[in-house]
């Protein structure tokens, strides 16, 4: 499933799956944190995380990039 991410995207959650924040992700990949959201909410849609309020959709996408890993 994550073969849908693009190399950003895969870069991002890598680098959520290390516990960072938006604003760190942002500063390390020299982007916006407007960019991050972005590139979060692609992740979840490819992904299939849809919203849900009893679900925290980053740490699903994280659990299913380290089972992957």
């Amino acid at each position: 499933m994550l073969n849908r991410l693009t190399d950003r995207e895969r870069q991002v959650l890598a680098l959520m799956a290390q516990g960072r924040s938006n604003a760190d992700i942002a500063a390390t990949l020299v982007l916006s944190e407007r960019a991050i959201a972005k590139h979060i909410n692609n992740i979840f849609t490819k992904l299939d995380l849809p919203p849900a309020g009893d679900v925290n959709r980053r740490v699903l996408a994280v659990l299913r990039f380290l089972r992957q890993a």
